[in-house]
């Protein structure tokens, strides 16, 4: 349904984010010390409203702003996931800020503006508007990586994340300026008319596309293009990693299918093959090297990369030229309900690794979670369902996401690649698994300086809560979630 709708009721909640950001920047420094996480639920009161506004969009298909912003069911489901994640990251930071002694309320400033970006960034329908979401959410994400200014593994997250960030963002420009020479706009809609007009083979278009898939590649963490990832997550607040590692890599997923379905979409033949290629690498590296890390948010890293590369196949499968219609909807649906599930769990993971304490620091080794059973059983038990949802194993909610990647491989004649898919899954259920044996199966730390102990508070509970909720219900009845992704992707041109 097609309705009218004013510039500025279009883009309502963006504008509602980006006000709440600003003033909880400006409130900051002079509000009292003992406030200010009322800035905080100041936030979640306004992501609340964005929800409601966003929910009451989905039935709407506007565009606004010259056609440089699009108002339709895919983007209003990524928004309504973002929404959802940041919401839950708030709830997080809340404690862990105050036990890592780096309480300081701007951080949820930033935070909004990095979601501001990535709204901006599902909402577009130009490269230059998408371009310049990605550069605010990045921009922020900079100074959140390094926010814990006394940790020097901080400072150098935020650094190494910075300089190939800026490296990445040249090439994504880059490759946009040649498609603005080719269709002499930068409007999706434009450019897809001009790529059909145009052979397969124009060198002109191959290196655009090349440039853009190295662009937004860097923004996913797929390989080659992933080097940043392990480093700036393990040094990055643990709340900060969480957020990148879900929200960030779904406003690129989601950005990104955009770009290459309704703007290079004549290219697909092109495209395909190379997203073939950078999905199986994605998931022998992201796997293999995830075996090897003794660090659990390293781990957690490479784990992230591998996801990745599940997402990737569903990209391949709606890229497929000899695919039906409904074959290639339901490989895109599958990537979003993929990278939903994914949030949660993923997020639950981050949130158990966030209240392991070592000696007034965060435990995040491997060895840390020794006997962590016998110590917080609790805790043990909810790590354990987290682990076996990202390793995939039914009835948990990750099972149901590769279930339906893999699906739309078969269903498009690319069983092989849901064998490979499979293969790796098996895999990762190694590195998932030795973290359930360490906390079940070895003995606690005896010395009261060496065991860890867990900083529970009551808003971690909640996103624990949450997060379990959706790995369960989500494993058990994912109808309406599938429904909603099969949705919005007839949104897509």
């Amino acid at each position: 349904m097609t309705l009218p709708l004013s510039d500025l009721a279009a883009i309502l909640p963006e504008l509602i984010v980006m006000a709440t950001a600003c003033l909880v920047l400006a409130l900051e420094p002079i509000t009292p010390a003992k406030r200010k996480e009322w800035l905080a639920w100041l936030s979640l009161g306004a992501l609340a409203v964005c929800f409601c506004l966003t929910s009451a969009q989905m039935g709407v298909h506007a565009t606004v702003f010259s056609e440089l912003i699009v108002i339709d069911p895919y983007a209003g489901f990524w928004k309504l996931l973002l929404y959802a994640v940041t919401g839950l990251t708030l709830l997080m930071s809340l404690a862990y800020l105050k036990e890592e002694r780096i309480h300081q309320t701007e951080y949820y400033g930033f935070l909004l503006l990095a979601l501001v970006g990535m709204m901006v960034m599902v909402s577009a329908a130009d490269l230059l508007t998408i371009y310049l979401g990605t550069e605010l959410m990045s921009l922020s994400l900079y100074i959140l990586a390094g926010f814990k200014r006394a940790d020097g593994r901080s400072l150098e997250a935020s650094a190494k994340y910075f300089v190939l960030g800026a490296f990445s963002s040249g090439i994504l420009l880059y490759g946009i300026s040649l498609l603005f020479g080719v269709a002499g706009s930068t409007r999706l809609s434009a450019i897809a008319a001009a790529v059909s007009l145009r052979s397969l083979d124009d060198p002109t278009l191959l290196v655009a596309m090349i440039l853009l898939v190295v662009g937004f590649g860097f923004k996913m963490a797929v390989v080659p293009f992933h080097m940043w990832t392990p480093d700036v997550y393990e040094g990055s607040p643990t709340s900060v990693t969480a957020f990148m590692a879900v929200a960030a890599k779904a406003a690129s997923f989601g950005a990104f299918l955009r770009v290459f379905l309704e703007g290079l979409g004549g290219l697909k033949a092109n495209w395909h093959t190379l997203f073939l290629a950078l999905c199986v690498t994605t998931l022998v590296l992201g796997n293999v090297v995830a075996i090897v890390q003794s660090s659990v948010k390293r781990m957690l890293a490479y784990s992230s990369i591998a996801h990745a590369g599940y997402a990737l196949i569903g990209v391949v499968v709606a890229g497929h030229a000899s695919a039906s219609f409904e074959v290639r909807s339901l490989g895109l649906s599958s990537v979003m309900l993929y990278l939903a599930i994914y949030a949660f769990m993923t997020l639950g993971a981050f949130t158990i690794v966030a209240m392991l304490r070592k000696s007034g620091l965060e435990g995040d080794h491997l060895e840390d979670f020794s006997g962590l059973a016998k110590r917080q059983p609790v805790a043990a038990f909810l790590m354990l369902v987290f682990m076996v949802s990202l390793a995939g194993i039914p009835p948990a909610a990750g099972f149901i996401g590769k279930f339906y990647l893999f699906m739309a491989a078969v269903e498009a004649d690319l069983a092989w690649l849901a064998v490979v898919g499979l293969l790796f899954a098996a895999v990762s259920a190694y590195y998932y698994l030795r973290v359930v044996m360490v906390m079940y199966m070895r003995e606690p730390q005896t010395s009261a300086d060496l065991a860890p102990r867990l900083a529970a508070s009551p808003v971690m509970t909640v996103v624990l809560a949450c997060a379990l909720a959706g790995v369960i219900v989500l494993g058990l009845y994912p109808t309406p979630l599938v429904s909603l992704a099969a949705q919005a992707v007839l949104a897509l041109k």
